[in-house]
């Protein structure tokens, strides 16, 4: 089963830009969905995430948030 990462931000958001091209960048390492979620039309998801936003999700659990290290994402990826 392919992974799924979840980011949760909006746009002309700088993080949110950041974390997206770390994604890609593992994206080409280690096979994963990525399935990109815009906060701003949600009051919902805005008073959940949206002073911590880029919000990083792995199949569904919590793994970052503001930043991604990219190392970490592979090693969540592969299992680890």
């Amino acid at each position: 089963m392919t992974p799924r990462v979840t980011i949760y931000g909006k746009p002309e958001c700088c993080l949110c830009d950041q974390a997206l091209e770390a994604l890609e960048a593992v994206q080409k390492l280690v096979p994963f969905e990525i399935e990109k979620r815009d906060i701003s039309g949600d009051a919902g998801l805005i008073g959940r995430y949206g002073l911590d936003i880029p919000v990083i999700l792995v199949d569904g659990k919590l793994a970052f948030r503001h930043r991604v290290d990219k190392e970490r994402l592979t090693e969540l990826l592969k299992g680890g």
